[in-house]
């Protein structure tokens, strides 16, 4: 009974951990201005040019936090506070942004490897909880093995996504130093705001792990009765 508390407590207390240090990292340093004094979206066209990548464009969108790369648009899309503002946080967020447009350009081998894995990661999350519920009301384990399989899609599309968030942030790091964006007493601040962000699909990958070994334990529980 124990375990269980504590695996239910993991389930509840990683993921708002992470977002905790994401939210309290960028409320910080999304008051602090840039040495460069660039707004976001300046930094994004900046990286976006010196890498000869100029078939992507830059636009605001709104929301928090609400920043992404459209491979399909080709677009970075940051939010407002991040495209207008002159923050470390927003230049930091725009050069992750980036990372991803430059990992498109580049065929970045797991940026392809997850985009293939949407179709079947959106199943699995859709149907597996269904599978599963159904599978344990019923003590049918085949069908409790299926909802497994399903949901086994949707997490390796976590496990993923891990490289490609890393990576992009490890050229968001290399692009805004080796541009002169960023002074050197500002590296220090920058990885501060990109290494929080990364710990939300850390904690993402560890609970979605977690479930799943949770789920194939009364698989094989379910198989020995």
């Amino acid at each position: 009974m124990g375990i269980w508390i504590l695996y239910i407590a993991a389930l509840l207390i990683i993921p708002i951990w992470a977002q905790m240090k994401v939210k309290k990292a960028y409320r910080k340093y999304s008051k602090v201005s840039n040495s460069s004094g660039m707004s976001g979206a300046e930094v994004a066209k900046k990286i976006l040019n010196e890498n000869g990548i100029f078939d992507v464009t830059v636009e605001p969108v709104k929301g928090q936090l609400s920043d992404h790369y459209d491979p399909k648009a080709k677009v970075v899309r940051l939010s407002e506070d991040n495209y207008y503002g002159t923050s470390v946080a927003g230049q930091a967020v725009a050069a992750h942004e980036v990372g991803h447009a430059i990992q498109d350009a580049e065929d970045y081998a797991f940026l392809r490897f997850r985009h293939t894995l949407v179709p079947a990661a959106n199943l699995g999350s859709n149907l597996s909880f269904f599978l599963i519920l159904a599978g344990m009301l019923l003590q049918a384990s085949g069908l409790l093995l299926v909802g497994i399989v399903f949901m086994s899609a949707a997490v390796l599309f976590q496990l993923v996504t891990l490289p490609v968030e890393f990576n992009a942030s490890s050229r968001a790091m290399h692009q805004i130093v080796s541009t002169g964006i960023i002074r050197n007493d500002e590296e220090k601040e920058t990885r501060k705001v990109l290494d929080a962000a990364a710990l939300t699909y850390v904690a993402a990958a560890l609970v979605a792990v977690l479930e799943l070994v949770r789920f194939v334990y009364m698989y094989f529980l379910m198989s020995e009765e």
